[in-house]
């Protein structure tokens, strides 16, 4: 269901986040397809995120250094976190919503005195690193792995667009589909709908330069109906006189994993997490990076009992290490 909040304030713990461009910017899609971004920090920065600066001063996010002087030094930063995220609490009424990017237990207090000043909080942090107890407390949680997948439902391609893409006549509505789609999978209603307007203005708050002349076009509903023929990704229907939108649900029998090609395909996953900066992962979320490309996949029509198993088998093949964490939690460590 769409979340009504719609001034947010941003902390990113880069030490938990890690310093890949591609991984801000997913976090920061994330929160805006949820609402406006009005204030963004991150903490610990160093001259090793140097590549982060463009992402920073065009998203108006400040930094603040990481100095190091003594043992507590993440400490600082931590409590330096706390008094920015309570001191924008009380003194700006324009943010009604916060995000911590951190899996840190340490910040529960501040997200229970948050949300009982009628904040929302969203954290988002990597599995391998976020405490149940942190998770429990926001008002709605997200792995930064989920965050870093480019959409809920890759659209379907075709020939005429695979051969505009190698004769360099694309014209980018591929992106386009693909960002409409991932908005709808995130703010759909109760009902599966997006209405046009809430539409364009999350796309205007990804993309200030959003036009819809760039595509040819004279205003959004007539570009909504040219990607719906297009892509066929997703459904416009007219609501007393107000468009709306809906993700389309899959069309004949769903991609099936089979015994022959099923270590192939965990393989790409796992390379792709590792690309973008994972080292360990929660077996849960490569499960459901599986699932999301193969709905039907269920580990006992590949001759494993449980999900451990197969992941054993893995291990095996030296493509993971299974490990645990402090809890006792597993863990899966691409190799």
């Amino acid at each position: 269901m769409a979340n009504e909040k719609t001034g947010f304030a941003v902390f990113v713990d880069l030490e938990n986040a890690g310093g890949k461009v591609s991984m801000l910017n997913s976090i920061i899609e994330k929160v805006k397809i949820r609402g406006d971004i009005l204030i963004g920090k991150v903490y610990g920065y160093t001259d090793s995120y140097s590549s982060l600066r463009e992402v920073l001063l065009s998203n108006t996010f400040s930094a603040i250094p990481s100095i190091r002087f003594g043992a507590n030094q993440k400490n600082n930063l931590d409590i330096q976190l706390v008094i920015d995220a309570l001191e924008i609490a009380y003194q700006n009424p324009r943010i009604d919503s916060f995000c911590i990017v951190s899996g840190d237990s340490d910040y529960t207090p501040l997200v229970g005195k948050l949300k009982s000043m009628g904040k929302f909080v969203l954290g988002i942090s990597r599995s391998e690193c976020a405490s149940q107890i942190f998770i429990n407390a926001c008002n709605e949680f997200v792995f930064l792995e989920s965050v870093t997948q480019t959409s809920v439902r890759q659209p379907p391609k075709n020939r005429k667009q695979e051969e505009a893409r190698r004769d360099g006549r694309d014209d980018g509505t591929d992106e386009l589909n693909a960002q409409i789609v991932t908005i709808l999978g995130e703010q759909s209603d109760s009902d599966g709908y997006v209405y046009a307007s809430e539409l364009k203005n999350i796309l205007l708050r990804l993309h200030p330069d959003f036009n819809e002349r760039n595509y040819g076009q004279p205003s959004f509903g007539p570009l909504l109906a040219s990607l719906e023929q297009k892509f066929e990704s997703f459904h416009v229907v007219n609501d007393n006189f107000s468009l709306k939108a809906t993700l389309r649900g899959p069309d004949g029998d769903a991609a099936a994993l089979t015994k022959e090609n099923w270590k192939e395909v965990f393989t790409e996953a796992l390379v792709r997490f590792k690309e973008q900066g994972f080292d360990r992962v929660n077996p849960s979320i490569l499960k459901a990076a599986v699932t999301n490309k193969y709905p039907n996949f269920d580990e006992k029509q590949l001759g494993f009992k449980k999900f451990s198993d197969l992941l054993k088998d893995l291990e095996k093949s030296k493509l993971v290490r299974v490990e645990s964490d402090d809890t006792r939690d597993m863990l899966v460590r691409i190799l």
